[in-house]
């Protein structure tokens, strides 16, 4: 059997195409292709992802820039000599923002290479 006949895969495809189509057109970036429209997969009713992956991106990127500030406020108030602050409280707020940098350095690369692979398939 050969797998380009399948209806789900013809229809994939014919949507890849259309998008980088879509992505390739002159004087048209990227960031104007509506995010629904590239959420929404054919054959599932118009169901899309909830949320977003740009919405849970975003999230994750605000939630280590809090746990940032957090560690830089405990790490000025330590150095400023605030009794109420532990310095075992500053090195686990250090810790944990410096963990969730670098795990969202890493969810990064792993966009950005499947990003690739998907740019280099042939079509």
């Amino acid at each position: 059997m050969n797998i380009s006949n399948r209806p789900d895969i013809s229809q994939l495809l014919m949507n890849m195409r259309d998008l980088r189509q879509q992505v390739q057109t002159p004087g048209q970036s990227p960031a104007v292709l509506d995010v629904k429209d590239r959420l929404t997969m054919p054959g599932t009713g118009g169901v899309e992802a909830t949320p977003g992956f740009s919405q849970m991106f975003s999230q994750a990127i605000n939630s280590v820039n809090e746990l940032q500030q957090n560690a830089g406020q405990l790490s000025s108030a330590y150095a400023q000599g605030d009794q109420s602050v532990d310095l075992a409280d500053v090195m686990i707020a250090s810790e944990k923002s410096k963990v969730a940098f670098q795990a969202t350095i890493q969810v990064r690369n792993k966009v950005v290479e499947a990003y690739q692979d998907i740019m280099n398939m042939p079509i």
